[in-house]
């Protein structure tokens, strides 16, 4: 995707993507020599830019699953040029959001304390936690991201391995590329498999986000303790991921040339999902303020009015004009086919839903129930330049599959006539001895070769294969090939899962460390839930 001109700008970037690195690096290693203490938390602001990092990463990493899985589920063409480099976008993101629950508590090297193993301590991880749901959730939208992302790369990984000059390439995209050769039954698993990804990706959407709200949602800290929180965390995922995704299509769409297949309309379309996101958004900042005063809780009520006329007011009149004020400027036509118009709006956007989480992490912190407690949270350098670095671990991996995997698809032309003969086949006279054992023809579209599959299936031949570049619409049925069992199979998997997922948190929580949270029955099994969606 990078060639030619478009060759300097990229090393530039990736020039960047490393020195930002680097300061990730040099941030770690003094965060792990001297502890959380470089940062700015104190009491009682225990939770800082790390979590504010990584609520804005998971958010991130939605955009990619929205374009998509629900889009592919819609049948939406238009998905095309952007589905790919979203997809990769969300695995980057994924990676980034990954990194600040390891950090955060300044001892990486005990996070195997969350997986469930039979310790030799005999504690097991408490699956009424949130903390531990996040694990689950992550992971398991990790591992689906990345075979919705491979499975659909599987096509363009063959035309590499075919065109691989040395050996050693060829034998890497051989391993990659899992035997792929277009044939129709391949493409007939091939788009079952990524229907049931997407199918398993789209309520992860909602899933994921849903569970990182109730790290804050199950609390009675005030501005946390709502029932809004789930669905008002995930419209704001999918409004900053959109924005980024935005952010970062049009300068590589200017520096590579490719604006005859990410065109304005796409731009068009990213906008008007990005304005519907964002009235979503404003809903919820409005909601939030009509509960507290509706509710008469005197301690919401102080909550949001902090937010609003406190010390961190001017971070919430940002929040408002980033995330409700500029983007009701989508709703002029022409601004929304405009990229320079629309790329200000997608990074003021991204700003604002970052500083709308730094807002809701601390500010609802530092004023508690206790006066005597109440302080101030202001981030270090330390605390800067690790979000700074994290945006280098996010670009290095995205420029480098950007540089060497086909992340924008082109689409086959359809501009090709049709010819008047429908298939045609020269076949020419058999050595002496020699037996025939089939004919191959090649076809110009995939008119032709349909045709030919039904008059060859007229005439009485049965073993029959067609090989396309792309998939072709009922090639299998006119080849008289039945259907996969993926369908079934992916079912019994994901009811062996959620079997699996039931017995652990019963066996923990019940049999082998029974212990009473809430004055709750350890067999209470509603908390068993989430952790069972995502087995």
């Amino acid at each position: 995707m990078f060639d030619g001109a478009a060759l300097r700008p990229w090393r530039a970037a990736v020039i960047l993507a490393v020195l930002l690195l680097l300061v990730l690096a040099s941030s770690l290693i003094v965060l792990f020599g001297r502890g959380i203490g470089i940062w700015g938390v104190n009491h009682p602001v225990g939770w800082g830019l790390a979590i504010v990092n990584f609520v804005w990463w998971i958010g991130i990493a939605h955009a990619g699953t929205l374009i998509s899985a629900i889009l592919l589920l819609l049948r939406q063409p238009w998905r095309q040029p952007l589905h790919r480099f979203a997809e990769a976008m969300t695995l980057a993101a994924i990676a980034c959001a990954a990194l600040f629950p390891l950090v955060h508590p300044g001892r990486p090297w005990l996070a195997y304390w969350l997986i469930p193993y039979p310790s030799t301590a005999g504690v097991w991880p408490q699956f009424r936690s949130p903390l531990v749901w996040d694990l689950f959730a992550v992971v398991t939208y990790g591992f689906v991201s990345l075979a919705f992302f491979y499975f659909g790369l599987l096509p363009d990984l063959a035309v590499r391995r075919d065109q691989a000059r040395g050996r050693r390439a060829r034998i890497a995209w051989c391993l990659l590329a899992m035997g792929w050769c277009g044939s129709s039954r391949q493409w007939s698993a091939h788009r079952t498999a990524c229907l049931l990804l997407a199918a398993l990706a789209t309520p992860l959407v909602i899933s994921v986000h849903s569970i990182v709200s109730f790290d804050f949602a199950v609390s009675v800290v005030p501005g946390w303790h709502s029932t809004i929180f789930p669905p008002y965390f995930v419209a704001g995922a999918l409004f900053s991921g959109l924005a980024l995704l935005l952010a970062l299509i049009i300068p590589m769409r200017a520096v590579s040339g490719l604006a005859a297949i990410i065109t304005d309309r796409h731009l068009d379309h990213l906008a008007k999902l990005l304005l519907a996101s964002g009235l979503v958004v404003t809903y919820g900042y409005a909601a939030e303020v009509y509960f507290a005063w509706y509710g008469g809780d005197p301690y919401e009520q102080y909550a949001v009015s902090n937010r609003i006329a406190g010390q961190y007011a001017p971070v919430a009149w940002a929040v408002l004009a980033a995330n409700v004020a500029a983007v009701q400027l989508l709703w002029i036509p022409r601004l929304r086919r405009r990229p320079a118009a629309l790329f200000a709006i997608a990074v003021a956007v991204a700003a604002g839903m970052w500083l709308e989480r730094f807002l809701i992490v601390v500010a609802s912190l530092h004023r508690d129930y206790l006066p005597a407690a109440w302080g101030m949270y202001v981030p270090t350098l330390w605390d800067w330049a690790t979000l700074a670095g994290s945006i280098g671990l996010f670009l290095f991996p995205l420029l480098l599959l950007a540089r060497w995997l086909p992340l924008i698809p082109v689409p086959p032309s359809a501009s090709q006539p049709a010819p008047d003969v429908v298939a045609s086949a020269r076949a020419g006279p058999l050595l002496p001895g020699a037996s025939l054992y089939g004919t191959l023809a090649e076809f110009e579209t995939a008119q032709e070769l349909l045709e030919a599959a039904r008059r060859a299936r007229r005439e009485g031949y049965r073993r029959l294969e067609g090989y396309s570049t792309a998939p072709v619409d009922g090639l299998c049925q006119v080849l008289g090939e039945g259907g996969t069992s993926l369908s079934w199979i992916a079912f019994a998997a994901g009811c062996l899962g959620a079997a699996a997922g039931v017995l652990l948190q019963y066996w923990t929580a019940v049999v082998d460390m029974p212990l009473r949270s809430g004055c709750k029955s350890p067999a209470s099994w509603p908390a068993f839930v989430p952790a069972t969606f995502e087995c």
